[in-house]
């Protein structure tokens, strides 16, 4: 059978055989996934977004001149966003297609402005805490920095600032904080971090994806939350996901700068061929108007209040959760969180990748978080505010999961552990890859696995760049083109 049909299939067949390709996928709505997708539990909100993106999906982002109303769209939505986390006159911004592109934006904004202010630096380094996230890791690979690590407070999870003071050197063009860290939900101390890159005449970026939004809300509702955005001394940058706590469609995002010159260094033009002169704000050249346009819609219809109203229910299954942990025996709540992030370890007997895939099997989504220089594995969870009519159930079958595993015979066998933990990914050969693949219980053809708990382990013992090889490879064999007459 050909994959291209000769004639074009009716309607109703097309939107069957979509509706069967998306049987296993993870349910978007309905509060029991809890990491990846935002609910707000307000069906008008989706259904008026949804309605503005399909009406601006054909509308071509490239040349705002064209369209100009994606001109004031994106206006506006900045506008707001610079606003809500403390910009001041000059603060201007872009639009984004989500978090990982924010930031890539800033680490070149902050490459380039030093290139041309310092350009005695041959190999320019970002510092930042192990928490941050990967998309910093990402942006360096991309852009030819290297990432400095620090570790963090072992107890609080939060940036140490004298750690990061000594990480600085000659070489370093950015620093980073998190608000919050999407591992553990809690605020760096962006305040002293700010006083750090004046010292030193750096910028500062604060990765505000996923608490930006959430955290003024809070701070309104009466919650501690440290100073983090824009208003803080020392703040040059700063990162925001609408499509997390503003219940945005996927992908929204915004890219805040206190000082316009750091923005232009965002910025990308090519006159030196023989077409148009390229000028882009972002990475994307051609993108779509329907995520800003949706953004936009759903900040209007909401409001004020309703993100009021939103976080507060947000809050309330944070609270819940954390307190009601205290009769989950086997799990504990890592750190303070001040964001509806949390992270849950486990007690000695009690494996979190078994709880993880216990959880599954009862139908919830549930984050695993590998080991990390010292900082113990855990099960992450999201909340938004959906969550809080489902926590009373979540908590008992965390506390009937968490028995289910005492009694599986899960687990790595400590020799492989020792073996895995001493190979070096470096020294390796392909074909060993597709001798641990098969180890990890990635079988080549057998698509996804249904039990994650041995994988995670396994992946656990191994070195970050081996478990990155075995998982590039492993992709690999995942994107693989469908073929006709499969």
């Amino acid at each position: 059978m050909s994959l291209l049909p000769p004639s074009g299939l009716p309607r109703e067949q097309v939107l069957a055989r979509l509706a069967d390709y998306r049987a296993h996928d993870l349910a978007a709505r309905g509060g029991r996934a809890f990491a990846y997708v935002y609910d707000a539990d307000r069906p008008d909100v989706d259904a008026l977004s949804h309605e503005v993106y399909a009406s601006f999906l054909d509308v071509n982002g490239l040349d705002p001149t064209v369209f100009p109303s994606l001109l004031r769209l994106e206006n506006e939505v900045v506008g707001i966003a610079a606003a809500h986390l403390g910009g001041g006159p000059a603060t201007v911004g872009s639009f984004t297609s989500g978090g990982t592109e924010s930031i890539l934006l800033a680490v070149k904004a902050a490459r380039d402005r030093a290139r041309a202010l310092r350009p005695e630096v041959r190999a320019p380094e970002v510092v930042l805490p192990v928490t941050a996230h990967a998309a910093f890791h990402k942006a360096c690979h991309y852009l030819g920095l290297t990432p400095v690590l620090v570790d963090v407070d072992p107890a609080t999870f939060r940036a140490d600032v004298a750690a990061m003071r000594a990480a600085v050197t000659g070489s370093t063009v950015l620093l980073v904080a998190s608000a919050a860290s999407y591992a553990h939900g809690v605020v760096d101390p962006v305040a002293e971090l700010g006083q750090l890159a004046l010292e030193r005449g750096l910028p500062l970026h604060v990765d505000a994806c996923i608490g930006g939004w959430l955290l003024p809300y809070l701070s309104r509702l009466g919650v501690e939350v440290p100073a983090f955005d824009l208003s803080v001394p020392g703040v040059t940058s700063l990162s925001v996901d609408l499509h997390k706590y503003a219940y945005a469609p996927k992908g929204a995002s915004v890219v805040l700068y206190a000082d316009p010159a750091l923005r232009l260094a965002q910025f990308y033009a090519c006159a030196d061929w023989t077409g148009y002169t390229m000028i882009n704000a972002t990475v994307q050249s051609t993108k779509s108007g329907g995520p800003l346009a949706a953004a936009w819609a759903t900040l209007q219809a909401v409001g004020d209040d309703g993100y009021v109203e939103l976080a507060r229910t947000t809050l309330r299954a944070r609270d819940r959760l954390v307190l009601g942990m205290d009769a989950v025996a086997g799990l504990r709540v890592l750190g303070a969180p001040e964001m509806a992030l949390v992270a849950l370890a486990g007690d000695e007997g009690v494996d979190v990748f078994e709880v993880c895939d216990e959880m599954a099997a009862r139908g919830w989504y549930v984050q695993a978080q590998l080991g990390y220089r010292g900082l113990p594995a855990s099960i992450h969870l999201t909340l938004t505010a959906s969550s809080d009519a489902h926590v009373d159930a979540l908590l008992a079958d965390l506390a009937a999961c968490v028995a289910q595993a005492r009694t599986a015979e899960g687990g790595l066998d400590p020799e492989l552990r020792a073996v895995v933990a001493a190979l070096d990914p470096d020294e390796l050969p392909d074909d060993v890859l597709g001798t641990l693949l098969p180890l990890a219980g990635l079988e080549p053809g057998a698509g996804l696995p249904e039990r994650m708990a041995g994988i995670n382990a396994l992946l656990e013992a191994m070195a970050p760049r081996l478990r990155e090889r075995l998982l590039v490879a492993f992709l690999g064999l995942l994107f693989t083109p469908a073929r006709e007459d499969a």
